[in-house]
């Protein structure tokens, strides 16, 4: 784990986190912005499951409020954690249907990027779909998966991960929509996937998801697109770890961005 700056907010004795005035009007500042830019380039599920939270749009919202929408649609709730935890806590958390939620807000410096995921991420990229059958099927799967894995073979699963939960893509009759929660979540990346002429869009093969290098810290210049979210059903029930052994064996693909730069000591 890597250090971060932000620590997460504890409950005070009535259960609740009381959230500064300041720490709330980022979340309007996020969450009015970004509802206003996947506009008509989310899926239908997601803004059907993002309904069905209702969240708060002047403040942010509690834990408990997300569970009970969540539970009685797909038996998930949210878990709150430090602001990084463990791979090993983060598989154990999804092997047991609870998404884990860092309870913490960025910075005004930090509005339009950071890198590890804060409450308006998990909350406002994930949650809703959460609600949604084949995408809580997928990730359970994947949680179990995971929790069970060398760490060698959780390098290959963490791709999977990143091309679909994170920076998925799906096609409808409208056309491209957006399902992971890296584009829905931030206001960049959603319009760099709809109006740059950069991105190469692949159709999903898992074994070629599994052998795609990323870096985190730039737009992506690969999305992998699924036909519908009900493939997440499809790729949750495969032999998903004799694909991995596949992908080790052939290696994975050379690099479509540049590497990143070394700070100087």
């Amino acid at each position: 784990m890597k250090a971060t700056q932000y620590v997460a907010r504890e409950p005070g004795p009535d259960g609740i986190i009381h959230y500064s005035t300041e720490e709330n009007a980022i979340w309007q500042t996020l969450i009015e912005r970004q509802l206003a830019c996947v506009a008509g380039r989310a899926c239908d599920e997601y803004m059907d499951g993002l309904a069905r939270l209702d969240l708060p749009r002047d403040r942010i919202p509690q834990l408990d409020d997300i569970n009970r929408v969540l539970e009685p649609a797909t038996g998930w709730q949210v878990s709150r954690v430090p602001a990084l935890i463990s791979f090993d806590r983060f598989f154990e958390l999804l092997a047991s249907k609870r998404f884990p939620v860092a309870t913490f807000i960025r910075s005004r410096q930090e509005l339009d990027y950071l890198q590890e995921p804060d409450i308006f991420h998990e909350i406002f990229g994930h949650c809703a779909l959460l609600t949604n059958p084949a995408f809580a099927r997928f990730t359970h799967a994947y949680g179990q998966l995971g929790r069970d894995a060398s760490p060698q073979d959780r390098g290959f699963l963490a791709r999977l991960y990143w091309f679909t939960v994170e920076f998925g893509l799906l096609n409808t009759p409208a056309g491209r929509r957006i399902y992971g929660g890296g584009i829905l979540s931030s206001p960049g990346e959603t319009r760099y996937a709809f109006e740059s002429p950069v991105p190469e869009f692949r159709p999903f093969d898992i074994l070629d998801v599994l052998r795609t290098p990323y870096r985190i810290d730039i737009m992506q210049p690969i999305y992998y697109v699924i036909d519908s979210i009900d493939e997440l059903f499809h790729i949750a029930e495969m032999d998903i770890m004799a694909r991995v052994n596949e992908a080790k064996a052939l290696g994975l693909f050379a690099p479509t961005f540049p590497p990143k730069q070394q700070q100087a000591s």
